[in-house]
């Protein structure tokens, strides 16, 4: 939807190695003039200028766990007037994330906020929301959608739930309870709990501390079964093996993990 609102020649600029979940909606405006530039994620800030017109960026990256530089890309979006677009997937629900301070900042429920698959948010800023046409607008989109399911004017809500689809119903029951779990344990326990296992794992491997959540390693085929053998649940991303550190894991797991990949 908001790679959609953009207008015709609006330039935007975005991750070389995103995912393509972030990338393909907006690549897939160059047929009616949107012009996407991609660049390094750690070249990203330093490229805005005065052309840009949107930023967009993970705040996590998928493949590695690296984090972008949301304090750079937010100072060189506000200087050139640029708009900001944040996919928070891989970091909501372990990383403190200030929504506010971006345009839109988009995320899947299904990862690190504990939900089913088919529940998604949204934060705009009011300006940014301006530009967003209500693309996928029905009856939930209403002011009151129980007192609006028939019959025209167009009469959609005041604020972002003009952009709501009918809800996932099944799947926000089971989003509900997820979400009062991580604000009951907060945000900050699970930041420091979460990047705690990361950096034993890492130690574990020789590595120096880092700032994520993930591990991603370029391990050899045979890895796969014996970390497999161990009852050790990780994702084959590209040509790296991703290790994710959450709240169901223990320090017990992290050394099975170790205890894997050094057999």
């Amino acid at each position: 939807m908001i790679a959609a609102s953009l207008e015709p020649g609006a330039r935007v600029l975005a991750a070389e190695e995103d995912f393509t979940s972030v990338l393909f909606p907006l690549l897939a405006q160059q047929a009616r003039g949107v012009q996407v530039r991609l660049v390094a994620l750690d070249e990203l800030a330093g490229a805005v200028d005065g052309a840009t017109d949107l930023v967009a960026v993970s705040a996590v990256q998928s493949a590695d766990g690296r984090l972008a530089d949301l304090d750079a890309i937010a100072a060189a979006a506000a200087h050139h007037g640029a708009r900001t677009l944040v996919d928070a997937t891989q970091a909501c629900g372990w990383l403190p994330l200030d929504a506010t301070r971006f345009d839109h900042v988009v995320a899947a429920g299904y990862k690190w906020m504990l939900g089913p698959r088919g529940t998604a948010f949204l934060h705009t800023g009011a300006e940014a929301r301006e530009r967003l046409l209500p693309l996928l607008a029905g009856w939930y989109a209403a002011e009151a959608p129980m007192e609006n399911l028939y019959g025209g004017p167009l009469r959609l809500a005041g604020d972002a739930r003009a952009l709501d689809v009918s809800p996932a119903w099944l799947s926000w029951i089971g989003q509900a309870p997820a979400l009062e779990l991580l604000e009951q344990v907060t945000i900050e326990a699970v930041h420091a709990h979460d990047v705690a296992l990361a950096d034993r794992f890492r130690a574990g491997l020789g590595m120096a501390p880092g700032a994520s959540a993930i591990v991603s390693l370029d391990l050899p085929v045979e890895a796969a079964d014996l970390l497999e053998a161990a009852r050790v649940k990780c994702a084959g991303r590209g040509w790296l093996t991703r290790f994710s550190f959450h709240l169901a894991n223990t320090e017990a797991d992290v050394d099975r993990a170790l205890d894997a990949i050094a057999a």
